[in-house]
């Protein structure tokens, strides 16, 4: 599975510390971890919580990104952000509970995370253990058990209804400030990650309008 990290600029900080326990766990898995930033405090590109859900629906839809992980202060900005677009299903995710449960329940293809609330002394381990419960073994197969089959039909009936209360990603991005897409998209690895790793034409070659515009 291919996972990008996306960090904002109150918490771009603490990148190499989310970066550093994402792989350690995810690596040994078998996952690739992309990190698209921001890498600290002083990058050029700054991203907002809210670029961070422009960044992570066209990662998402292009699948160049199979899993999202993202956050801001509290973890709610980003949530609300990610989840404002077609195709993104976001959790909030606070500790290894909350990511065992939105993986068997929800089966999303993103979390958020808070990096200033409650991020104190080891926090890193909290975040491989969150990591663990995220991405070992098989997500979607219900908690508990017994309600797997109704917990599975539900998250289809929710993916129908979004499909049908949002427009396509492509028309979606068009219909927002595309200064906001451009600064969304302008961080130093996004090219190079971006352009190896998408799978739709339609998206590449938008994000290719904005760029070159």
């Amino acid at each position: 599975m291919k996972i990008a990290l996306i960090n904002e600029n109150s918490q771009a900080a603490k990148n190499g510390v989310i970066e550093n326990a994402l792989k350690t766990v995810a690596e040994p898995l078998g996952h690739t971890v992309f990190n698209y930033g921001m890498y600290s405090a002083e990058d050029k590109a700054s991203l907002t919580y809210v670029m961070n859900g422009v960044l992570a629906a066209i990662l998402l839809n292009s699948k160049a990104a199979d899993f999202v992980v993202t956050g801001c202060g509290t973890g709610m900005g980003a949530m609300l952000a990610l989840n404002s677009f077609p195709g993104v299903f976001c959790g909030l995710v606070i500790d290894p509970t909350d990511a065992f449960l939105f993986g068997q329940i929800n089966d999303g293809n993103a979390i958020s995370m808070p990096y200033a609330k409650g991020f104190g002394w080891a926090a890193e381990l909290n975040l491989q253990d969150v990591y663990r419960k995220l991405f070992d073994g098989e997500r979607g197969l219900g908690y508990p058990k017994e309600r797997a089959a109704i917990m599975a039909k539900n998250r289809g009936i929710l993916k129908d209804v979004k499909a049908a209360t949002t427009k396509d990603i492509v028309s979606a991005l068009k219909a927002i400030d595309q200064d906001l897409v451009k600064a969304a998209i302008a961080g130093d690895k996004f090219q190079e990650y971006f352009f190896a790793n998408s799978q739709d034409e339609a998206i590449t070659a938008y994000v290719k309008g904005v760029l070159a515009a």
